[in-house]
């Protein structure tokens, strides 16, 4: 079975935790060892969030002033470098001796006129109190949304419209490697109005959404989006909360799920169902065998 395993955030950094390389290795070690449980009789590949790290870099670029700032298309590609590092040392650790890791900086097409360029929404780097984010504002011309009961940074976040490695990752699969692409949702490009000439634009891709549009180019069986709770909740932290066990897309749809969260997981599961008629699930990481059975999670389906 061919399986696209989309790694949350908390597979490297859970909420709270102060974002040090302890922490993080220690939260890849773990995921590493879950999706090895996979490995034997499947073709995986793997995406991972970079939301906390690309903010962090961001913070790191404007620190060093201006002129030695870099975009956030260069952070992308530098989170996705070094998350896939992290990745693919935890994973050849965790796997047989003869099976192959590779990782692969992926572009992801976007759409110069998309709306999510002049509406931000997408949360990167730390949780900062109402008065950071204000100085921040101010110094760095940065926007913020609430996130709990603090504020993180808000960037451009446009929709996923073609993934540009397929070949190399359909090659790597062909020869049982186990791929890790698409870190962070890629990175951003657009194209030039001569048609041919791609240039990086400033902005972070949905993970969850560039996983769905992967998993769907490649032909994956089932897209597994791996998270901190162990299914979709209906009426989430309110007396009445229960759990999805098995969903239909329309279902789905008729519910509303926080933005900031479930939403762009349940939007992503949507979607690859609704393009391929195959499952997908949504569930904790530590029961990702039980999720590739179909017995965790949250199950999608066409009907």
């Amino acid at each position: 079975m061919r399986i696209l395993i989309a790694l949350g955030g908390n597979a490297l950094l859970r909420r709270g935790e102060p974002m040090t390389m302890s922490h993080q290795l220690a939260n890849i070690r773990r995921a590493a060892q879950q999706i090895a449980r996979l490995a034997d009789g499947n073709q995986l590949v793997i995406a991972h969030g970079n939301g906390p790290q690309v903010g962090l870099l961001a913070l790191q670029a404007a620190a060093a002033g201006a002129a030695c700032a870099a975009p956030l298309d260069v952070l992308d590609a530098e989170s996705e470098g070094m998350i896939g590092y992290l990745l693919e040392q935890e994973l050849a650790n965790a796997l047989p001796p003869q099976k192959q890791v590779a990782t692969l900086l992926t572009r992801v097409e976007v759409d110069a006129r998309d709306s999510a360029f002049q509406h931000p929404t997408k949360p990167i780097g730390p949780v900062y109190t109402e008065a950071e984010a204000e100085r921040l504002t101010i110094r760095n011309g940065w926007n913020f949304g609430p996130d709990g009961n603090g504020f993180r940074r808000v960037v451009a976040s446009p929709k996923p419209q073609r993934v540009m490695a397929l070949k190399p990752i359909e090659w790597l699969l062909e020869r049982d490697v186990v791929v890790i692409a698409a870190g962070g949702g890629g990175i951003p490009v657009t194209v030039a109005t001569d048609g041919q000439t791609r240039f990086g634009v400033e902005a972070v891709i949905d993970k969850d959404l560039c996983s769905a549009l992967l998993a769907s180019d490649v032909g994956a069986d089932l897209l597994l989006i791996a998270t901190d709770v162990d299914a979709v909740y209906a009426d989430w932290h309110t007396p009445c909360e229960r759990v999805l066990s098995e969903m239909s897309v329309a279902g789905l749809r008729s519910m509303s799920f926080p933005a900031g969260s479930m939403g762009p997981k349940v939007e992503a599961a949507c979607e690859f169902v609704s393009r391929t008629g195959r499952p997908a699930v949504i569930g904790s990481l530590d029961r990702i065998e039980e999720m590739a059975r179909g017995t965790a999670g949250t199950r999608v389906t066409c009907a």
